[in-house]
């Protein structure tokens, strides 16, 4: 199988399913677009794609013009060939911009380990139906998908207590997630290293905060890494 990676800051990868995928002998494909990669013309031949988080948001395209781009295939990969897609952060809301939403700055920004309550759609769900109804993960994020409500291609699968849309679907294909349950025991030391990144955090929970941060990641790590093989098991099923 071929799977097309979309990176935006080379430290966010798919993490712990990237361990995964390899183990199971998939060929990446990954396109790091902030060193100025570039995505293959042809998208056919990829069974499905990952896109990642990153420091920048999707209204930045002055900043980085290679956002035009990256929309303009994501779409063409979701709506025109519908193929699998699965989103992370920045990817969710790429993702929810592609397919009619708009992107809003979150009211507060979501830093830390944060609940996730999932909706009765979990229980049809071919990815998310095995998922405890309610998990702790990790936030990182100040914006937010929003304005899809009322499209019948969008089904609601979890939200938080500040943001609606932590996991859409569209169609029964695409996937965006706000959060991160891919990360690894070294990620949250990795990204406080990111000067955007680390000044949302100390913004939020104060100058200290990445150290408390990090301990709170590790000891939720366990099941983020058991929620990521029932992720990724259930996405093979898609490709």
């Amino acid at each position: 199988m071929n799977i097309i990676i979309l990176q935006h800051i080379k430290i966010e990868d798919p993490g712990y399913i990237k361990d995964l995928m390899l183990d199971d002998g998939l060929n990446l494909t990954t396109i790091e677009l902030d060193e100025g990669e570039k995505i293959p013309n042809d998208l056919t031949k990829f069974d499905g794609m990952f896109c990642m988080g990153g420091p920048m948001d999707t209204y930045m395209e002055k900043e980085y013009p290679w956002l035009v781009e990256e929309k303009k295939r994501i779409k063409e990969f979701v709506i025109n060939l519908k193929k699998p897609y699965l989103g992370f952060c920045l990817g969710c809301q790429l993702l929810g911009e592609v397919v009619g939403g708009k992107v809003v700055k979150s009211n507060p920004a979501e830093i830390g380990i944060m609940d996730i309550n999932f909706t009765d759609n979990k229980k049809e769900d071919s990815l998310f139906s095995k998922f405890p109804d309610n998990i702790k993960s990790l936030q990182w994020h100040s914006y937010e998908v929003q304005g899809i409500d009322k499209d019948p291609d969008i089904t609601l699968l979890a939200s938080s207590p500040v943001t609606k849309y932590q996991i859409f679907k569209y169609q029964h294909h695409a996937y965006g997630i706000q959060f991160h349950i891919e990360i690894k025991d070294t990620t949250v030391n990795e990204w406080g290293c990111v000067p955007e990144y680390k000044k949302a955090l100390e913004d939020q929970l104060g100058n200290d905060a990445l150290e408390k941060f990090d301990q709170s990641a590790k000891n939720n790590m366990r099941d983020m890494n058991n929620y990521s093989k029932i992720l990724y098991n259930n996405f093979k099923t898609l490709l």
